[in-house]
């Protein structure tokens, strides 16, 4: 086993004792579809360690903002800046374990 399947491994365990507290409104969403049909790379559903992103031709980016592990890598690859993303209302979201 090499040591970045040790790595991988060491982070998903960590990563399943995550708690999530969801707040019922989305605190991430898509400003223009047509934007993200446009768009080629679509990093944000590549980057995303929590799965947030999906894309389909209809409807387009959906989101599922349940498992979104507020890192912010979706702002910073979206060359579009077509992303709205705030943090959670307090006392919602992400609540790491180990770290």
């Amino acid at each position: 086993m090499s040591a970045l399947s040790n790595t991988t491994s060491s982070v998903r365990e960590k990563l399943s004792v995550t708690r999530f507290s969801h707040h019922p409104e989305s605190h991430v969403a898509v400003r223009d579809q047509a934007v993200c049909r446009d768009c080629v790379l679509k990093l944000c559903v590549d980057i995303c360690p929590g799965n947030v992103y999906r894309y389909t031709e209809d409807p387009g980016l959906t989101i599922a903002h349940e498992t979104c592990l507020e890192c912010g890598s979706c702002r910073i690859v979206c060359e579009f800046d077509n992303l709205e993303w705030d943090y959670p209302p307090g006392g919602f979201g992400v609540d790491y374990r180990c770290g």
